[in-house]
């Protein structure tokens, strides 16, 4: 009893309720995101015309479809686990089945929390894209978590269901659902960003030869730094990921003395040289 592992904020007995709790947490997170994107639509059509309406209302409409795959989703997975239970329990009650489960009551609730804060974190990225303060990145970085966090929920699921399950097989048709729609808020978003950048095009017509010159040499500094700053963030995600994968309880600690090394350079004398063809 003293080696299982206890979760860290709440006590063993109240992890029945706290699932539940999470559970209705999640779809009234879902229900208001579905309200707050109604009323940037209604917004949207007050504020912008022409392009930008066009583009809004796409990516919204995606927004809503997305809502609703999760909705159902979270409605799904809560039959699920009603009949986990039930068919679980025995003699004992709801809360003693909870306890008794407890490193995989704790994985529930941790993707149920997951699924509803991606479901808000979207709509406040969609709000922002809408008012012009946002990036369209934000959107697609919402839906790649959404998908992922959706995942975590139903192989949260599958661990205890029985795989005749009807359920189960409702669960894993509202998972797909919800990634084709999730994949359908990139797709708007990228078209709708290009029709953005499109109206928006670079006219140089007008501009000497040196200030063209002036322009070339500070865009290739601009190039460099955004490189650079794009190599230092790559670490700094690699980094993220490898400390959520530890927190998760995926490893113990993170190997230090594994680290990729850079592969040696080749050594010069054993290159042949290259047919002029091949010279940069």
């Amino acid at each position: 009893q003293e080696l299982r592992p206890k979760s860290l904020d709440i006590k063993q007995e109240e992890l029945g309720d706290m699932v539940e709790k999470e559970m209705a947490s999640t779809s009234e997170a879902i229900e208001d995101a579905v309200r707050r994107i109604e009323e940037m639509m209604s917004q949207a059509r007050n504020e912008s015309s022409g392009v930008k309406l066009e583009v809004n209302e796409r990516i919204l409409n995606s927004c809503t479809d997305l809502m609703k795959a999760i909705r159902l989703l979270v409605t799904t997975s809560t039959n699920l686990q009603k009949e986990i239970v039930e068919s679980g329990r025995g003699a004992a009650t709801t809360q003693e089945f909870y306890a008794k489960n407890s490193r995989w009551t704790e994985g529930l609730i941790s993707a149920s929390k997951a699924v509803g804060w991606g479901a808000t974190q979207l709509v406040e990225s969609a709000d922002r894209v809408v008012l012009h303060t946002g990036k369209y990145e934000e959107l697609i970085v919402c839906s790649h978590e959404i998908a992922a966090s959706t995942a975590q929920l139903v192989a949260a699921s599958k661990v205890k269901a029985e795989k005749s399950s009807r359920n189960l097989a409702r669960l894993q048709e509202c998972s797909r659902n919800v990634n084709e729609m999730a994949a359908n808020v990139v797709a708007s978003t990228k078209s709708g960003q290009e029709q953005i950048e499109e109206k928006d095009t670079m006219d140089f017509s007008g501009m000497s030869l040196i200030k063209l010159k002036k322009e070339e040499m500070e865009t290739q500094v601009k190039v460099l730094e955004l490189e650079k700053q794009l190599e230092g963030e790559r670490v700094r995600l690699g980094e993220l990921r490898k400390q959520h994968y530890v927190l998760a309880g995926g490893c113990d600690h993170a190997p230090e003395d594994e680290e990729a090394k850079p592969a040696p350079a080749p050594r010069r004398g054993i290159l042949k040289k290259p047919p002029i063809a091949q010279k940069p």
